[in-house]
């Protein structure tokens, strides 16, 4: 019982805690609102302002902020999406908060770190294609040589350890090695919190979560936004230190019958001075180490 009312309560806060900070990082300008010259206290919107753009009574929304009230109905979400602006994937995410909230979800295994052989094959036949197997809280769980020598100095960290969202904050070489670093963890952090808002009380993700708040300012302040929407784009740029500049074209895929798991890949166009840097890359990154030799070295 005592679990059930943690998984529940944590679903009634998350709910929330969307709702406060979608608020207030709406400003009065964005929905068509007139105010004074005096200084406002709250940034962004009000909870009064919301509730007379979303129809509702203050005292309903407030409850629905402070996790008291968890069954608001679809026409009401949609009027607080329509006031908030939301996009649809934000829409889609308010919905998935407000049906965790409202019904009691079992707790559910991490997913699995196990990577199939087979895929383990798929990731070699790809080379010289930078290509690597994450889980959902962007542990890198297999890859190529590329795959791992992309993310210049990862190698240095144990294989329990190497982690995307963690290479971004924590590693010293990724300011650098990504042009456009802030967009690239603007858009971690949003896809965490998508999947932290629905899944609040998943181990693997809490842990990473706590780490990153504690050890990096910069997660603290995007954490704080809750954006669940990030910017992506086709192509990333590496400032390689091996191998130099070279930009790619990224796609993932959700690897079927295995929840949570995604297979990432870049290419370029053969003939192409990225294509030649990306061939390079493969033919100097470190071979994997064996099976045994890693056990051994943990």
């Amino acid at each position: 019982m005592a679990s059930e009312q943690s998984t529940g309560r944590s679903a009634d806060l998350e709910l929330g805690r969307f709702l406060r900070a979608r608020r207030t990082q709406t400003s009065p300008d964005q929905v068509g609102l007139t105010v004074g010259t005096g200084l406002r206290r709250t940034p962004g919107l009000r909870r009064e302002e919301l509730a007379t753009l979303a129809g509702i009574s203050i005292d309903y929304y407030v409850r629905l902020e402070r996790g008291n009230e968890t069954r608001p109905s679809p026409p009401v979400l949609d009027a607080l999406a329509r006031a908030l602006q939301l996009d649809d994937t934000e829409h889609q995410h308010l919905r998935e908060l407000a049906a965790r909230a409202a019904r009691y979800v079992p707790e559910t295994s991490p997913p699995s770190r196990t990577v199939r052989p087979h895929l383990k094959l798929v990731l070699e036949t790809m080379r010289p294609s930078p290509a690597y197997v994450i889980g959902r809280s962007m542990d890198l769980l297999a890859w190529n040589p590329g795959g791992l020598a992309l993310y210049a100095g990862l190698a240095d960290w144990p294989a329990t350890q190497r982690n995307l969202a963690r290479y971004l904050f924590l590693h010293p070489t990724a300011r650098t090695l990504f042009p456009d670093w802030d967009n690239q963890v603007r858009g971690c952090v949003a896809r965490l919190r998508a999947v932290a808002g629905t899944d609040p009380d998943a181990p693997d993700l809490a842990g990473l979560v706590g780490e990153l708040l504690l050890k990096s300012p910069d997660f603290a302040k995007l954490w704080e936004r809750y954006d669940v929407v990030g910017r992506k784009r086709n192509q990333k740029t590496f400032h390689h230190p091996q191998v130099g500049i070279l930009t790619l074209s990224g796609q993932s895929l959700h690897i079927e019958d295995t929840p949570g798991q995604r297979l990432g890949v870049y290419t370029a166009e053969p003939g192409t001075p990225d294509h030649d840097a990306m061939l390079l890359l493969d033919m100097t990154a470190p071979a994997p180490e064996p099976a045994a030799q890693r056990r051994a070295r943990s």
